[in-house]
């Protein structure tokens, strides 16, 4: 090798070369990163898009709960309202069959919905008694009247009325006359009947529509052709009671009759539902009634909601003393869960399936306290698997994983008892399960669509940039000493 002239710079070889160029490269300013790298990866675009789903979810929620004073149905514990107890007997005095009771008891379940009383709860009661409860009514009385009403219509020629005092009365014109049982024979009933509509006479007077299937309008027209020349009387009987004894001008073949009677908009809407939904099988009449008071409901409606306030600010206070900034994340979490779960709630509630009672009040502040407990869940197995050496971004995926995995499993017992409560409780134990029930399914979404893609989009940059505001520092500090410790029992096995 030739060696350098006097005074020359000895020549650097290709490796210190290669050494200055790095330093060179190390101190240089440094390029903006290309647009390309500042792009989300295709894991964080999917986050995002959970995020945005989800909040448009919460938006609609927030519209379908607004007024929130409302929007939610009440129960008769919480609103007030009438309760009565029907009790069933048949006409021969022998005990009602369960088929007779289950029967009777959706007939009147058709007639309280038929009355716009949603919410009202209808259920049997040992072997011979309904359970009726109307939120928001305040007459026991008329609500029996249209409910309890046994609905059984006849048609009967008056030809045929044995009883020469009621005959008295109806050919005088006299409305509402009482026949005895067994004087009169009717030659159809209401079981033709397919459709009813209430209107106005020529008159003024409000009277009920009735039609006929083909079946009825034959026989209908079958006896109106026989009265007709001799302008006789068709008596339209309802509970063995004469509502009216229209003559019959001319034969009836279309299957059409109107039933008049004096009725006001009410009655006749009344009678309307009674026909509508069918006669009862047995004779229900109410053996005990009592208005409840909406005062106590409400005091205690009052206390849940501020019991559910409590719970949640202790819960926060306590987030954000243990794990500081990740408290924000849970205090999101639990508002998205919040939101999601009155909107639910609200969306029931105005097609009729749901009703808040006090037990039910009761599942909705255990739920949240559910709701919080998978919040941190969540966040202690992230910071575990910080400690055990994970770095953040590698914690954020481990961690939100097994986490909500864990919150899975107990959530799910939890579900199925509240689906059991449900499906074989009876009451208002069954509002306690369908309020856990639902507030089950709210936690599980919001874990999936707000806790893990969040955690794990903070954890990209800002978690790691600022791990003191967020409550790690101490555990990045516990696996950097984990680290050290293993390094140094490394070298001395190793000397």
């Amino acid at each position: 090798m030739a060696k350098n002239k006097k005074g020359q710079a000895p020549q650097e070889s290709g490796v210190a070369r290669w050494n200055a160029s790095e330093g060179a490269s190390a101190t240089a300013p440094k390029r903006p990163k290309s647009r390309s790298k500042r792009r989300l990866s295709a894991n964080a675009r999917r986050w995002v898009s959970t995020l945005v789903v989800l909040a448009a979810v919460c938006v609609a929620c927030v519209i379908a709960f607004t007024p929130l004073g409302t929007s939610i149905n009440q129960g008769l514990d919480i609103k007030g309202g009438v309760s009565v107890i029907l009790t069933a007997s048949k006409s021969d005095g022998s005990q009602p069959s369960s088929d007779d009771m289950a029967t009777a008891t959706s007939i009147v379940q058709n007639r309280v919905n038929s009355l716009g009383a949603s919410e009202a709860t209808v259920q049997q009661q040992g072997a011979n008694s309904i359970l009726v409860q109307i939120p928001g009514a305040t007459d026991a009385e008329t609500a029996v009247q249209t409910i309890g009403q046994t609905g059984h219509i006849e048609f009967v020629r008056l030809d045929d009325i044995g009883d020469a005092d009621a005959l008295l009365k109806i050919r005088n014109g006299q409305e509402d006359v009482e026949l005895a049982d067994g004087s009169y024979t009717a030659f159809m009933d209401g079981s033709y009947i397919t459709k009813t509509s209430v209107a106005q006479s020529s008159t003024g007077e409000y009277v009920v529509n009735v039609s006929f299937n083909s079946e009825g309008a034959r026989i209908f027209g079958d006896v109106t052709t026989e009265l007709a020349p001799t302008k006789g009387q068709i008596a339209i009987v309802l509970d063995g009671v004469v509502k009216s004894a229209p003559a019959v001008q001319s034969a009836i073949t279309d299957g059409n009759v109107s039933i008049s009677g004096s009725f006001t908009l009410d009655e006749a809407k009344s009678l309307k539902t009674v026909l509508d939904s069918g006669s009862l099988p047995v004779t229900l009449t109410y053996s005990e009634s009592r208005v409840v008071g909406p005062t106590l409901g409400q005091d205690s409606l009052q206390q849940g909601i501020l019991a559910i306030a409590t719970g949640v600010a202790i819960v926060v206070v306590y987030l954000f003393f243990f794990y500081r900034g990740m408290g924000i994340l849970t205090l999101g979490s639990l508002a998205c869960f919040a939101v999601l779960y009155l909107g639910l709630l609200a969306i029931l509630s105005k097609n009729g399936l749901f009703s808040l009672t006090l037990p039910g009040l009761a599942g909705m502040v255990l739920t949240t306290g559910s709701a919080a407990d998978s919040s941190i869940l969540v966040l202690e197995r992230f910071r575990e698997e910080i400690r055990m050496g994970k770095s953040v971004k590698n914690a954020s995926i481990s961690g939100t994983k097994h986490g909500i995995k864990t919150s899975l499993d107990a959530d799910i017992v939890t579900l199925v008892s509240a689906i059991a409560l449900f499906a074989f409780a009876s009451g208002t134990v069954k509002g306690f399960g369908l309020t856990l029930a639902l507030g089950v399914a709210c936690d599980i979404v919001t874990m999936f669509c707000f806790k893990a893609p969040a955690l794990r989009l903070l954890a990209q940059h800002q978690i790691e940039r600022h791990p003191k505001f967020w409550g790690i520092e101490e555990d990045l500090e516990e696996a950097e000493r984990a680290r050290s410790e293993r390094g140094v029992k490394g070298g001395v096995a190793h000397a």
